[in-house]
């Protein structure tokens, strides 16, 4: 997801340059959104692992 993230930010970049403003606004947001998802999905498995991983230590 990060790497989709990127790809948007890279096109948001190129777009940019060569004037294309829309473009390049849309793909920003859409790099921003993923980016917060892959950082929540983040979050959300670390701490599964982290209870999981309690569970296992406290056994």
């Amino acid at each position: 997801m990060l790497k989709l993230a990127l790809f948007f930010l890279v096109i948001s970049i190129v777009a940019g340059i060569f004037g294309f403003g829309g473009i390049s606004s849309a793909a920003a947001g859409m790099a921003k959104i993923l980016f917060f998802i892959a950082i929540v999905v983040f979050v959300v498995l670390l701490v599964l692992a982290l209870v999981a991983g309690g569970a296992v230590a406290g056994k």
